[in-house]
């Protein structure tokens, strides 16, 4: 996300940054929206990209055009994870956020999520579980 001020100075260390959809958008409500999101995470995994800390673009063709998207809001402020509890907190914290909206009582019930991975449940995405 081109634009933030905050920079990311120990790039090989884990960092926890939080990305916020833009007009906070209900993308994730629309089976074709989350869709092509899985699919550009899935690309960018392969390719070894920085995928939280790019600007998250898709591109469709539409009417001999092509158009780009903006998935998430302009900027970011990383924080550093430097213990492993910190890091158990900040994935614990991202599990329970739909629990927490009232989308399922459980957190691996929720698709999108890696609690399902962490629960032996396959997810749609791959996930690193080591730092």
């Amino acid at each position: 996300m081109g634009r933030s001020r905050y920079k990311i100075y120990e790039p090989t260390h884990p960092h926890f940054v939080t990305c916020t959809i833009l007009n906070w958008l209900p993308i994730f409500t629309r089976k074709e929206s989350v869709d092509i999101i899985i699919q550009s995470l899935k690309y960018l995994q392969k390719e070894k990209a920085e995928i939280l800390l790019k600007q998250f673009r898709f591109y469709k063709k539409a009417h001999k055009k092509d158009r780009t998207y903006q998935i998430w809001q302009e900027g970011y402020q990383p924080k550093l994870i430097q213990t492993d509890s910190m890091m158990i907190s900040k994935i614990n914290y991202i599990h329970q956020n739909p629990v927490k909206r009232g989308y399922v009582d459980e957190a691996r019930h929720w698709r999108y999520s890696s609690a399902r991975d962490y629960d032996g449940i396959e997810g749609l995405i791959d996930i690193e579980r080591f730092w």
